[in-house]
């Protein structure tokens, strides 16, 4: 998280949409790991090494693992919710190198350095399992501060970065994030110098690991990166925002950086001020966020946490730890996660009805026949259907009546299929909310 960082129109119709979007409580299909397997860099985009597809990552990232706001919500029970309810499929673990129990420095924890490392790289370790028990992505941050340079301790970071990627080398969703916000002066010769001993130590073991490497100025300075990048495949450039500070002259850094080529990845952001703390600004997150789903540029929530402070995604003293709902969630962290599943098209707002009267009969081999009652004010219809209870690796069709033949089934398998509204606004879809699901054994 930034510390005392340096220092529109909004269509009105989408703004309301927004306003009324209602946080999903069914299981809903983020992609992730199962559907784009292997992350690599190609041009400006992430992509799929198997399909080849723009691959779109939005994702929450946990306070620091070091402290009692962090580290409780490591758990599969926290992750999964957050995959099943507000559709995130990437988390990060943001280890931080110095302040209390930190990884480089422990500044007065009780427990010696020694311990305070393994105790961390358990934590992390848990993280990951967790992430790639629920099919989603990983990032490990290394996470620079208060130590601003992070050659100050590039030789922990070596030993760090050697040992968690022989760990996790056979792996593919894990990410490595190598320097959190380099500060106070540190250049982009440092961080280049820095990021080519670290790079090479990853490679070793992970050939084609995707590595985040930081940028100056906390991170925001992708422009200067964009003018000399390192000459390595696979690396995304680190850009951190928080909306109520950072506004247009900061997005200008973002877009002159992807004309010149970069590839950038918001590893960080909020919707608060850059302490963390302040006012929220919505209609300024919602233009960044419109720009970076535009660019293919996928981002990360600070914070996972219910520290007292606006940019925590939980109320501050909440005692959940996962299975959270509206009720549980601060004001910010209604407002982000209410975006990523209307953003993923996942979503469902209050303006259209549930689609009723959902009926499936088989048909000839390898058909089906979907009917369903109209919706009042629906400009269309989005069909879900799938092998798999949980709709995942899920097939859509988009119809503009209320019944169809689906073709090309596999003989003999039980689908599951549901159905929901949309309207278009703005050449964007907004969704009603799902029809309970069918199952069908097909012919």
């Amino acid at each position: 998280m930034k510390q005392n960082k340096p220092i529109r129109r909004l269509a009105v119709i989408w703004g309301m949409l927004l306003l009324c979007v209602i946080l999903v409580q069914g299981n809903v299909h983020a992609k992730g790991v199962s559907d784009y397997g292997t992350l690599q860099v190609s041009g400006t985009h992430l992509v799929s090494s198997k399909t080849g597809e723009p691959v779109m990552l939005r994702g929450v990232s946990t306070h620091g693992i070091n402290w009692d706001v962090g580290y409780p919500y490591i758990s599969k029970e926290a992750f999964q919710t957050l995959r099943d309810r507000y559709a995130v499929n990437v988390v990060r673990l943001a280890m931080y190198t110095t302040e209390y129990y930190g990884y480089c420095d422990k500044a007065g924890a009780a427990e010696s350095q020694s311990v305070v490392q393994t105790t961390l790289k358990q934590r992390i370790d848990t993280g990951v399992k967790a992430a790639t028990e629920l099919g989603m992505y990983v990032i490990i941050d290394w996470h620079v501060l208060n130590d601003q340079n992070p050659q100050k301790y590039q030789d922990q970071a070596k030993a760090f970065f050697k040992e968690m990627s022989e760990k996790y080398a056979g792996q593919n969703n894990v990410l490595y994030e190598i320097c959190n916000e380099p500060n106070g002066g540190t250049s982009w010769d440092d961080i280049r110098s820095y990021a080519q001993q670290i790079i090479p130590t990853i490679r070793s073991n992970d050939p084609d690991a995707v590595v985040i490497v930081g940028t100056p100025t906390w991170s925001q300075d992708v422009d200067v990166a964009a003018d000399k990048p390192l000459e390595y495949n696979n690396i995304l450039y680190a850009f951190h925002f928080y909306a109520a500070t950072h506004k247009d002259s900061y997005r200008e850094k973002v877009k002159t950086a992807i004309s010149k080529g970069l590839p950038v990845f918001v590893s960080e952001f909020g919707v608060s001020e850059a302490s963390g703390n302040g006012n929220l600004d919505t209609q300024e997150a919602k233009q960044w966020l419109d720009l970076l789903d535009a660019n293919g540029i996928g981002y990360v929530a600070w914070s996972l946490s219910n520290k007292a402070e606006t940019a925590s995604l939980l109320k501050a003293g909440t005692s959940k730890t996962s299975g959270w709902t509206k009720k549980d969630l601060s004001a910010a962290g209604q407002w982000i996660l209410s975006q990523y599943p209307v953003r993923s098209g996942e979503g469902t707002t209050s303006m259209l009805s549930k689609v009723t009267g959902l009926k499936v009969q088989r048909k000839s081999a390898g058909k089906m026949k979907v009917q369903f009652s109209s919706v009042s004010g629906a400009d269309g219809y989005q069909v879900v259907y799938s092998t798999n209870k949980n709709f995942r690796k899920a097939k859509k069709k988009i119809l503009h009546n209320k019944k169809k033949i689906l073709s090309g089934l596999r003989s003999g398998k039980v689908y599951y299929v549901k159905v929901r509204a949309f309207q278009k606004q703005n050449g964007a879809r907004t969704y009603g909310a799902y029809s309970g699901a069918k199952k069908i054994r097909v012919k």
